[in-house]
């Protein structure tokens, strides 16, 4: 026996006694170094997103596959059973009442475990499980490989830091606008022009990024002028169609978003270069939008600009819109705003008159009987006092010859000669239908001619012949004035097919009105009756009523 007091050796290092000690020893749990590097090899070789979070998920939670599916009892002994409580346990807050020794031996069994207790969250993992991501084209983005999910997170990346840039941005733009003093300079504050510029371009990439990454779901707002800085002050009214509508009008988004800020700047009065340029914008989509010209109108006349340079910006629109009335309008107004500063200047007048008159020459060139043209042209003689100008009656001259029928420079001419002041009564006390005595003779002299030489030219053309008329009515002269004149143009009429000849159907509708007022009713009466058997057939019931009104008696259709 060894002697009392002495205590037993350690056994050594390989000897029998140590060798007996390590085979009782109890049993390492399951989830040991060569398992967890079986999953990260395999978790190396993922070839998507889903598979790498999944193989990741495993490597922390090595024992929830098979309790999800079972239970506890399916884990193989009872050493992975007291692994997989300790990786649960360590998580949970109620760890800290453990005791100290308790708190020793679970840390203990994860250290030699080497289990992650910060892995990954289970309820969070299950949730995208079952809720799945999907990109703006609906690809489910556990698909995506390593490759295109690392181009994603740039993507990612690269948007927050164009936020946060924005919002540095707004966060300075406030400060402008509540005057703070810049502490470094002592200077106030201020946005450069340079600094917006670059908040438009950051905006318009932060839009393109929300479209790749979410689609139009991610983004707050759409559109241009949602995306301007200088907008943001400004909450759009945005008109809404009442359910079921019948005719629901599809504006488009632009447009749409456009008149809603217009509705905002409208309901609060405001005037400002910006809702000029929003005007501009909404004419662009819309050029027949009457009420976006009437706010425009209204911006010029609040902020005192030059009428000339809003008149030489609209040359160009209405060039690249003929038809649209609201141009012409608008140009009224302009011009009724500017006259009262020219209106004591005769050079300023005529310089200003001469323009217009060469872009009305210009426009007219494109379209000739274009009646919003033609109108204002007219009003704008009578704004201007150019009735005996001699360019503009040259004006109409130089239209007519280019084409004897445009009937539209044969009536403006009427309107020069017969409503100058300095040759006819003034206060419009005559209509246009009836005798002027103030009217020289002179003038119709003139004017009879000038009809006279452009009906020979087209015989057939009623605009010459309606001129005539106008100007004999207009003169006080009687239409047998003409008489020798008409008859150039009718030759052997009622003498057979063969030998009647008629030039001019208007000529032989001119004769019998003559013929009726010098008393000659039979020659008017077969005036008529030609008129409605060959010359003019489709109007074959107005001449036959014109017959009736000779006073012949019964007349045969």
């Amino acid at each position: 026996m060894p002697p009392k007091g002495k205590a037993a050796q350690k056994p050594k290092a390989g000897s029998s006694a140590a060798t007996k000690s390590q085979a009782v020893a109890p049993a390492a749990p399951s989830t040991n170094s060569t398992t967890a590097k079986v999953t990260l090899d395999h978790q190396l070789q993922s070839s998507t997103v889903a598979e790498q979070s999944r193989n990741n998920f495993t490597l922390c939670h090595p024992f929830e596959d098979l309790t999800g599916k079972k239970s506890l009892s399916a884990l193989p002994t009872q050493a992975d059973q007291l692994v997989w409580l300790a990786s649960r346990l360590v998580t949970r807050p109620l760890v800290r009442f453990l005791g100290a020794k308790g708190q020793k031996e679970l840390w203990k069994k994860v250290n030699d475990n080497s289990l992650p207790p910060r892995g990954f969250n289970l309820r969070k993992y299950k949730k995208r499980q079952q809720h799945k991501t999907t990109d703006s084209r609906g690809r489910d983005i556990g698909e995506y490989s390593t490759e295109e999910w690392e181009v994603r997170q740039e993507k990612r990346v690269t948007l927050s830091c164009l936020q946060l840039q924005s919002q540095r941005f707004r966060e300075l733009r406030d400060r402008q606008k509540r005057g703070f003093i810049d502490s470094q300079t002592g200077d106030q504050v201020l946005v450069t022009d340079s600094e917006y510029l670059e908040e438009k371009q950051r905006r318009r990439e932060m839009e393109r990024l929300n479209r790749e990454l979410y689609g139009t779901q991610g983004m707050a707002r759409q559109g241009k002028l949602a995306l301007d800085p200088e907008w943001d002050d400004v909450v759009p009214i945005v008109m809404e169609d009442p359910e079921n509508a019948l005719a629901a009008i599809a504006y488009s988004p632009d447009y749409a978003e456009a008149m809603s800020y217009l509705r905002a700047v409208m309901h609060s009065k405001e005037y400002s270069p910006r809702c000029l340029k929003l005007t501009e914008y909404i004419i662009h989509l819309n050029p027949a939008h009457y009420t976006v010209w009437l706010f425009r109108a209204a911006n010029i006349f609040a902020l005192k600009l030059p009428i000339l340079d809003e008149i030489t910006w609209l040359n160009q629109i209405a060039l690249e819109n003929l038809k649209n009335y609201q141009i012409w309008h608008h140009r009224h107004l302009l011009v009724e705003n500017y006259y009262p500063s020219i209106s004591s200047d005769e050079a300023a007048l005529s310089a200003f008159a001469n323009s217009e008159r060469d872009f009305l020459t210009q426009i007219l060139a494109e379209d000739t009987k274009n009646y919003h043209v033609w109108s204002y042209r007219s009003w704008l003689v009578g704004k201007l006092g150019t009735w005996s100008n001699p360019e503009e009656l040259k004006s109409t001259e130089d239209l007519i010859d280019q084409d004897v029928r445009n009937n539209s420079a044969w009536s403006h001419r009427f309107y020069l000669v017969f409503s100058d002041p300095e040759n006819c009564t003034p206060g419009n006390r005559y209509a246009a239908t009836e005798a002027d005595p103030k009217v020289p003779g002179w003038i119709v002299d003139r004017e009879v001619k000038y009809a006279e030489e452009k009906i020979r030219l087209a015989p057939q053309n009623q605009s010459g012949w309606n001129y005539l008329r106008g100007v004999l009515v207009k003169g006080g002269r009687e239409l047998n004035s003409v008489r020798g004149f008409a008859e150039e143009f009718v030759k052997g009429l009622g003498g057979g097919e063969e030998g009647e000849e008629v030039r001019s159907s208007h000529a032989l509708d001119l004769l019998a009105e003559i013929y009726k007022e010098t008393g000659e009713r039979e020659k008017a009466d077969l005036c008529l009756r030609r008129l409605m058997e060959k010359w003019d057939r489709i109007r074959g019931g107005y001449w036959q009523w014109r017959r009736e009104g000779l006073g012949l008696g019964e007349v045969a259709a």
